[in-house]
């Protein structure tokens, strides 16, 4: 029972997993992405790209912002090599970031401190950081930032902290500065927007021919290819757990064949004292129905907790409990319980009650 519920803890472990993940890539995301992303957009033509764009049929939801690229610099006037950096966050110091100014908050970011800046304000710069990454750096409101955009180095104080949901596929940035000083600077924008299928190839089409610097990400084949590649790795471990599951299964029938002598010799007294084929069967039912069902209920919170573990902080996505893969691992180890049990029991009842009591 042992190794069958080590077996059964790791399928639930995978399945929860595989669950989880595919409820956030499968379920969720395709109902709130948008159908492009668009890179490279001219700040010049982008009254004539939102025009162009909302006159395929269907076309809405369209959401424009600057794009930037820069580095992070300095934290509080120390170089970022010098400076005491979170390994989790060293990603956002090691190359450069995109970025972007911005009047007012973006959707899908919730400030968890500090305030936003007015939607006129031009004064000294400010930037608004994600708080992940403010945690990493150690920084707190009224600290700075040093960032080079353009080979320039630009001082902002951190303004306000944002909690950023990055699975609504809105656009948003780790940092966004306030307006003013970055207006000027040469700069593209980033857009996208939601287009039901059949529109998709004739907005492709349009926006090719009418802008050919502009780079369009079709994000439906994007979320097909990860779908893809989840379902591959979800197969590679279900056969990896099916393994684990064969052994245990394996060790579990020896241990049925063991103990099928004491088992003979309780059926055939019991017979003698006047049990009948039914009361025997109902016995061993309820006894292996009780190991399978333990089994499988301290397999379930193994592999609930493991699975917990692993989305909440590895993955760092929302996990739920899901109740049809648990469902199958408590029938699956119900079913090989009895199987196997009732297998052993079956021969016992089937055997000569004298020979078996004069050896006995």
């Amino acid at each position: 029972m042992l190794s069958l519920g080590l077996g059964l803890a790791v399928l639930v472990t995978v399945a929860l997993i595989e669950g989880n993940l595919n409820r956030q890539v499968v379920e969720r995301l395709p109902d709130q992405a948008p159908a492009f992303f668009f890179i490279d957009i001219p700040s010049t033509q982008t009254a004539q790209f939102d025009a162009l764009a909302l006159s395929i049929p269907g076309a809405s939801e369209l959401q424009r912002v600057p794009s930037l690229r820069g580095r992070i610099t300095g934290i509080n006037g120390t170089p970022v090599e010098k400076a005491v950096i979170d390994p989790e966050v060293s990603w956002a110091v090691d190359s450069d970031r995109g970025l972007t100014y911005a009047a007012t908050p973006p959707d899908g970011s919730q400030i968890v401190a500090g305030d936003w800046w007015a939607a006129d304000y031009r004064g000294p710069l400010l930037v608004s950081l994600d708080a992940r990454l403010a945690e990493g750096f150690g920084v707190k409101i009224g600290d700075r930032l040093t960032v080079n955009v353009l080979g320039r180095n630009l001082d902002a104080t951190i303004a306000n902290l944002r909690r950023i949901q990055w699975e609504s596929f809105n656009l948003n940035f780790v940092l966004i500065f306030s307006p003013g000083l970055l207006d000027s600077a040469p700069h593209t924008h980033l857009a996208t927007i939601h287009v039901p299928p059949g529109g998709e190839e004739a907005m492709l089409r349009q926006v090719g021919d009418a802008f050919p610097s502009v780079s369009a990400v079709r994000v439906r084949e994007t979320l097909e290819t990860v779908t893809g590649i989840l379902a591959a790795i979800g197969a590679a471990a279900r056969a990896v757990t099916g393994l684990t599951l064969v052994v245990g299964t394996l060790v579990l029938a020896g241990a049925v064949i063991a103990g099928h002598h004491r088992r003979v010799y309780d059926a055939i007294v019991l017979k003698v004292l006047g049990a009948t084929r039914r009361d025997l069967l109902a016995a061993y039912a309820l006894e292996y129905g009780v190991l399978g069902l333990a089994t499988a209920l301290i397999a379930i919170a193994i592999g609930t907790l493991a699975s917990w573990g692993v989305v909440t902080f590895l993955m760092r996505a929302d996990w739920v409990f899901l109740l049809l893969p648990v469902a199958g691992v408590t029938l699956l180890s119900l079913g090989i319980t009895l199987v196997l049990g009732f297998a052993g029991t079956w021969i016992a009842l089937g055997q000569k009650a004298a020979l078996l009591l004069r050896q006995g």
